[in-house]
């Protein structure tokens, strides 16, 4: 894997495409989509409904695997690697914040936070005293033993937030963080992600329909009907 500077191409996109169903059924959703994101800012993409947001950051976040076109995260073409590869590859490098959280109803919100680190092998406590620690920084101190259904849409967002940080990922994709919340508790969700997430050698993409949080961006990509129609770069 390359070495990675501050402002270094986290992610590249050349000629992306995905499609689903085959014949007359077929729907193109991704329509040869070029794209760079740069690692130090939050880049926002931002277009309608059904245009192919989650769509791109799901092939991106290899949730997805692309119909056409290639895919390189830090200088790897991930689809090249085996699968096994491919798992290790983004339970390591990703964090995904997903829209409706998918918080597990039966663990704390430490608990949930330090899922990753679970899955990668790390003791139970050792685990959770991280995911801890990191929720105090979220300002959850009081809520690591809370279960999901006793807190807040703010807080749940914010316990997902932890969970996609917990295991210092290279890259963060949040697909509509703020879609449930109000205009003051959305506002605080992305003023955390910004000063939490965002780091010289950390890319962190952003879906959003919000206008009110685009001030948060270092970069805007506007979407439509599968193409990225332009970029928006901000000092």
């Amino acid at each position: 894997m390359k070495p990675m500077n501050a402002d270094s191409v986290a992610v590249r996109c050349c000629n992306v495409e995905k499609h689903f169903g085959e014949g007359d059924s077929r729907i193109e959703v991704l329509r040869k989509v070029n794209l760079e994101v740069n690692t130090g800012g939050l880049t926002f993409l931002v277009g309608p409904s059904g245009c192919g947001k989650t769509t791109l950051i799901s092939v991106i976040a290899g949730l997805l695997d692309a119909s056409a076109g290639e895919v390189e995260l830090f200088g790897s073409n991930t689809a090249r690697l085996p699968a096994s590869e491919r798992i290790l590859f983004r339970r390591r490098h990703l964090g995904f914040v997903f829209q409706q959280y998918n918080l597990l109803p039966a663990l704390t919100a430490a608990e949930n936070a330090a899922v990753p680190l679970l899955a990668a092998g790390m003791k139970r406590r050792e685990a959770v005293d991280q995911a801890r620690s990191l929720l105090c920084r979220l300002g959850l101190e009081s809520k690591s033993e809370t279960f999901p259904s006793k807190l807040s849409g703010g807080q749940q967002q914010r316990v997902a937030l932890a969970r996609a940080l917990i295991h210092e990922p290279r890259l963060v994709v949040c697909d509509e963080p703020t879609a449930a919340l109000d205009h003051t508790t959305g506002d605080s969700v992305m003023a955390l992600l910004s000063s939490t997430a965002v780091r010289p050698d950390r890319a962190v993409i952003v879906v959003t329909h919000d206008s009110r949080v685009y001030h948060y961006a270092r970069s805007i990509l506007h979407m439509d009907d599968g193409h990225i129609l332009k970029t928006v770069e901000y000092p």
